[in-house]
């Protein structure tokens, strides 16, 4: 029974796993075949790489690419220095109030983005932020996850590396420094992995604070060449798609092994 059990879950993951990627595949055959050979799945249809050329003309995807690389890269530096500074303070400082303090960040997790986006809107409109890198990212610095995770990380760390800092001679920011730091770096990629993935597919917050082609990310310039008006082409539509998940793809690819031994370490499953 349990042999017949082992093989049905195996069977059951690799049909989910076959639905899940389809999209991927169909995306991937449309882009380098004609509209008719990518409908009609003729495997003996002949490939190009005019949809690329097309889709490639048709927007700026270089202002695009450099406008999401900004922006994960601001969200996550700025990520990196409130988490760990917040997730320092709840795992070894002594401040009143610390435990009700730390629920109520954990809150945030259960609030939706999308609820605050008005709020969100108004503060960005009240400090000048429209239509900018910095405000389409400054709402995701502040991240309950990713203080979770350094808290945790944290209260691993021997309390006896923190003593020997500190008769060195190290301050609270030094030891801060050359302690925990270094002992959290596979959570550190680990949640790098997330934030980068999160942030370069994030769409409706930036659809609505960004106006023009010089701070829209990826996301809202594909929806933007995408839209009906412009026509639809399922190959050229389908070029684009990959050129936009593309770096993704390949850091994955590349660092696969990496990034699997980055979560077991981090805890995350």
């Amino acid at each position: 029974m349990s042999h017949l059990l082992r093989h049905a879950e195996s069977l059951l993951a690799l049909l989910l796993a076959i639905v899940w990627i389809a999209p991927l595949v169909f995306a991937v055959w449309a882009a380098f075949h004609d509209v008719s050979d990518a409908i009609a799945f003729d495997l003996a249809a002949p490939l190009t790489l005019e949809n690329f050329r097309t889709a490639w003309e048709g927007a700026p995807w270089l202002r695009y690419f450099l406008n999401t690389f900004l922006l994960v890269t601001s969200v996550l530096i700025g990520q990196f220095v409130l988490c760990t500074l917040a997730g320092y303070a709840f795992a070894q400082m002594d401040v009143p109030f610390k435990d009700t303090l730390f629920v109520l960040v954990l809150l945030q997790l259960f609030i939706l983005p999308e609820v605050l986006i008005v709020e969100n809107y108004a503060v960005a409109a009240r400090l000048g932020l429209l239509d900018t890198i910095l405000g389409i990212g400054a709402p995701y610095m502040a991240s309950a996850f990713g203080i979770f995770l350094m808290r945790q990380t944290f209260k691993t760390v021997p309390k006896e590396l923190d003593e020997a800092a500190r008769v060195e001679g190290a301050g609270t920011l030094g030891v801060l420094w050359r302690v925990y730091v270094p002992a959290a770096r596979p959570t550190y990629l680990a949640y790098a992995l997330v934030s980068i993935s999160t942030h370069w597919n994030n769409f409706l917050w930036p659809l609505i604070v960004t106006n023009s082609d010089s701070t829209r990310p990826l996301t809202v310039g594909l929806s933007i060449f995408a839209a009906p008006e412009n026509g639809v082409n399922i190959s050229v539509i389908s070029a684009a798609t990959v050129m936009a998940i593309a770096p993704l793809l390949i850091l994955f690819l590349l660092f696969q092994r990496r990034f699997v031994q980055a979560f077991l370490r981090a805890g995350i499953k």
